[in-house]
């Protein structure tokens, strides 16, 4: 039976609880480190950033900054969410192991099968929806990513606790306060808690306990406790911290010269800048400068997941130059896949081709 550790960091600083991981990842990649199940909530709350989203027309920065709200930019893709302590976070990192399948979409269902039976045990009709929810009733109940750190596989998660609605939807950007009000009303309607489908909600240490029984059952797998390394802690103060920390990481490249918002603008004869949405399995948001018909520059966003995550720069390599044209936009697609060997659960090569074809 394999043998991994338990890191339960308990009540943790915002930074700490969002990336923390990331320092363990690179730890288990180097071999100094075993496969690990990390348990946490965060102290206080923040806004979390997908890794492949536009920070300032996601959140609404103002509002954050008058509220003292952090904001994080995470490794992993997905959307713009608000966090908090009434949630406690689930983190798994592992490579080389027999108890779990390197294929993205196996891997969620697999794994988050563990989240499905810790909610059935606790009381909540949960079930999995691909491809990387768990709902009742309809009703999100956990959010989840996956991605990889070099020779590591990373999942991360959540079990939802309790929610604050109106505050989840204030931190959002939206166009108007109107559109605001009617977000928090679908909030309510389309995600739930453990306070709202138990009549009597367990306790976080039950709540630990449970998941942490249910994961060695499901995997196979021994958990032993542990504690953070001093290679890892030396790992998060040295490298993944001042990394997240930096406006470079926070903001990234953005390539548009204003709000486009799904229109395009003319910059000069025959140049444009043009942004494109495109709702397949997640959002693919595309937002490109074009000569004519030929993409010059191209970025691609969205709350998509892309494993590895640097795959997007490749395939965004690979159409500059290309016209949209069908036959041409597809063959690229298909060679990106071919070439990097990359996942994008919820995503096809049609999706990729419907989206560039919007532009």
């Amino acid at each position: 039976m394999e043998r991994w550790r338990l890191l339960d960091l308990g009540y943790s600083e915002p930074l700490m609880a969002q990336i923390f991981y990331e320092s363990v990842a690179e730890a288990v990649h180097r071999g100094e480190s075993p496969n690990t199940l990390i348990l946490l909530q965060p102290d206080r709350p923040y806004a979390c950033l997908g890794y492949h989203q536009d920070l300032e027309q996601e959140l609404d920065l103002d509002f954050l900054k008058e509220k003292g709200l952090p904001v994080i930019r995470r490794s992993q893709g997905g959307g713009a969410t608000y966090l908090d302590s009434n949630q406690i976070f689930y983190q798994i990192i592992f490579k080389d192991s027999g108890a779990v399948s390197m294929d993205v979409e196996r891997l969620f269902e697999k794994l988050l099968a563990v989240t499905v039976e810790t909610y059935r045990r606790l009381g909540v009709p949960a079930e999995y929806k691909p491809v990387n929810d768990v709902v009742v009733g309809g009703r999100k109940i956990s959010g989840n990513g996956a991605g990889r750190h070099e020779s590591a596989t990373v999942l991360v998660g959540n079990i939802i606790i309790d929610l604050d609605y109106d505050l989840m939807a204030r931190v959002l950007r939206v166009p108007d306060e109107k559109f605001r009000d009617k977000m928090a009303k679908s909030m309510v309607d389309w995600v739930t808690t453990l306070k709202r489908e138990s009549a009597d909600p367990p306790s976080v240490e039950e709540i630990k306990k449970v998941y942490s029984d249910v994961f060695q059952e499901l995997l196979g797998v021994k958990l032993c406790k542990g504690e953070p390394s001093e290679l890892e802690r030396s790992i998060y103060d040295e490298e993944t911290m001042p990394r997240h920390t930096s406006e470079e990481w926070l903001y990234m490249e953005s390539m548009r010269p204003e709000r486009m918002a799904g229109r395009a603008v003319k910059i000069a004869h025959d140049v444009k800048m043009v942004e494109a949405d495109h709702k397949a399995g997640k959002l693919i948001r595309m937002r490109a400068e074009m000569v004519g018909s030929e993409i010059r520059r191209i970025q691609i966003m969205g709350d998509l997941f892309v494993v590895p995550k640097e795959a997007v720069d490749i395939l965004e390599e690979m159409l500059i130059g290309v016209e949209l044209e069908h036959t041409k936009l597809r063959s690229v697609v298909d060679r990106f896949y071919d070439v990097t060997q990359a996942q994008t659960p919820g995503i096809t090569n049609d999706d990729l081709v419907e989206a560039l074809f919007k532009l």
